[in-house]
Formats: C-alpha cells, structure tokens, sequence
C-alpha cells in the first residue's frame, strides 16, 4: 500500500518531521512511503496512494500560504476523495500554533472528501490527538527538533496500521 507524506519547509525542519513519518510508515508490513516537498510531488504515487499526511510549518499561528495553495488546487485532481489523511506541524516556540495549523490542514482534508486519522488516547502514550507538533531551536535554543522524532515515527507507524486495517 502506498502513502504519501506532502510538506511544505522554509528551514529544512518540516522536511525532516516529514522523512520522521514516512520512516515510521515504512515499519509497516507492506507499506511503501514516500516524502514530498510541494513543489516536487510525484502526482501518480499520490494518486495511487491510500493515505496522504500533509505537513506544514506555523506561519503566523497557521499554514503556509503555498501549502494552503498546494492543497486548494491540487486535493481534487490528486483524488484526495476517500483517501486516509493526516496533519502534523512545526514551529518556531512553543505555542506557536501547532496545534491551529493541524486544524486547519485536517479541515481542508474533510472538505476534499478525505477520512482523517486521530489515535486521540486510544492508541496510549504518546497520546497524539490531532497530529504531532514539533518546536526546532531556530528560536528557542532550548528545544531541539530531535526531542520529537520518536512522536512522529510513533504517529507514521500508527498511521501506517490503520490505513492497512481500513483502506
């Protein structure tokens, strides 16, 4: 089964949570995964893909504007429609509005007709509600990006799973 993980990355960090979950993807039985940046996105394997996770980094407490472009002129002809889809961010500080990017990228994937994923509690600890979120040290010279590499492989894999058991 194929899933594509599309981002959009300004300082190279987004790209990196990106390669994080298709790695996680990628620990699942058959499952072929693939990262794209926005600009260069392989339209037949995101057509033929089952699941597509979508990334992007806070901008103002929201997506890039080329990663909402992106998704506005592309879900459809990409046939997002009935796909599994997910969202994961990352920001510059803690509260950086994370959490609201998630939103609004899992929102644009409703309204393109995808089934989107949460593992919320269910799935245990780490409890990923919406998507992970991770705070680099362009800012705050305290975090680090890699604090938050096992959440999003953790978050690929069970992505990953429950793609397999529902598409």
């Amino acid at each position: 089964m194929k899933l594509a993980v599309i981002y959009d990355s300004k300082t190279g960090n987004t790209k990196m949570a990106a390669e994080w979950i298709t790695e996680g993807m990628g620990e699942v039985a058959d499952v072929e995964a693939k990262a794209f940046f926005i600009d260069s996105v392989d339209e037949d394997f995101v057509k033929e893909s089952k699941g597509v996770v979508v990334g992007s980094p806070s901008y103002a407490a929201l997506m890039t504007p080329d990663i909402h472009s992106w998704m506005m002129n592309n879900g459809g002809k990409l046939g997002f429609g009935g796909k599994l889809g997910g969202a994961f961010a990352t920001e510059q500080y803690t509260h950086g509005g994370g959490d609201v990017v998630i939103q609004s990228i899992l929102t644009m994937e409703m309204v393109n007709g995808m089934l989107c994923y949460s593992g919320g509690g269910s799935c245990g600890s780490p409890c990923i509600h919406l998507g992970p979120v991770a705070v680099n040290s362009n800012l705050e010279k305290h975090n680090d990006m890699e604090k938050y590499k096992e959440n999003f492989k953790i978050f690929g894999k069970r992505f990953a799973a429950k793609a397999v058991e529902v598409m």
